[in-house]
């Protein structure tokens, strides 16, 4: 048995396809040019920009994938798929309440984000696990805090109104939409019915004394 589905490898592949995709050709089609290092990605979704559908369907769209992708990372715990999930589900939500016209603001815009930043950015400490077919507590760890601290530029920048508002979201989130792909490759192995993979520590069959009575 596959430990992770070739649907989730899919799905967690399409993601940062969708979002820089989206972010890419959303900003192509802004009358005057779009300023990616100081405009944000939602003002590409925002009531009154051009064809503000493309940046609608790249969010629905990315929201979506990740909620596949945690129903098929079946080595990570519980808690991290679902976390991943919420974060799914938050950035579908972040499309669905865009914001108003004239750069205002929104509040259910701002909860949704603020929720989707913070659990695509802890998911993968809650995803690790202490079992060989696992997430690795450091990997799990480690990944969470890079993508934390990416996310604490992107709100330092708007907070202070910084110059590179847009640049620092795009960084945080494109990182946050390729992470869920670079652990379900790094836990795309077969695992056996004990929830081992060949030649993992307590795998069936390896090890020196493997085939002895």
């Amino acid at each position: 048995m596959r430990a992770v589905p070739r649907w989730a490898l899919l799905s967690a592949a399409l993601a940062p396809v969708l979002l820089i995709g989206g972010w890419s050709l959303a900003a192509a089609r802004q009358p005057g040019g779009f300023d990616q290092v100081t405009g944000t990605i939602s003002a590409l979704a925002a009531r009154d920009a051009t064809d503000r559908w493309i940046m609608t369907l790249a969010l629905l769209g990315l929201g979506v994938c990740h909620c596949v992708t945690a129903v098929g990372l079946r080595p990570a715990r519980p808690a991290g798929r679902l976390v991943l999930a919420l974060g799914g589900v938050a950035t579908v939500a972040v499309a669905v309440f865009p914001l108003p016209s004239g750069r205002g603001s929104s509040t259910p815009h701002g909860l949704a984000a603020a929720v989707a930043f913070g659990a695509l950015a802890l998911w993968p400490a809650l995803a690790a696990g202490r079992r060989p077919s696992a997430v690795s507590i450091a990997a799990g760890t480690a990944c969470a805090a890079l993508l934390l601290a990416l996310v604490g530029w992107f709100v330092l920048e708007l907070v202070a109104g910084g110059p590179r508002i847009g640049l620092s979201e795009r960084v945080a989130a494109g990182a946050q939409a390729l992470c869920p792909l670079l652990l379900a490759v790094a836990l795309r192995g077969p695992v056996g019915v004990d929830g081992t993979r060949p030649g993992r520590p307590g795998a069936t069959g390896s090890g020196r004394g493997a085939g002895r009575r």
